[in-house]
């Protein structure tokens, strides 16, 4: 499985670790009113799609980035990579707006 590093191009996936669900990048207020029960969702609750869906994947064995990969759980292909940090800062400026 051949991944599309938004910088380095295709790479095979055993140069990645997988992470899972990119959900990961919302992290919850740890100060907010009701943390404890939002850092325990965070942590223990996934979900488990059939479908496409966005996975963390960090690229170990090459730059140390950490990416955004958009597969499809049932198939397996790879729709699409980006940055995870492109991702976070779009997310927040939309949150923003």
């Amino acid at each position: 499985m051949l991944i599309p590093h938004p910088l380095l191009g295709p790479r095979d996936a055993q140069e990645f670790t997988y992470l899972g669900d990119a959900a990961l990048l919302d992290r919850p207020d740890g100060m907010a009113a009701g943390a404890l029960g939002a850092f325990s969702e965070y942590v223990y609750l996934r979900d488990n799609p059939a479908g496409v869906h966005l996975e963390l994947w960090f690229h170990e064995q090459g730059d140390r980035s950490w990416l955004v990969v958009t597969r499809n759980t049932v198939t397996h292909e790879i729709l699409g990579a980006e940055l995870a940090r492109d991702v976070a800062t779009r997310e927040r400026k939309g949150a923003a707006a």
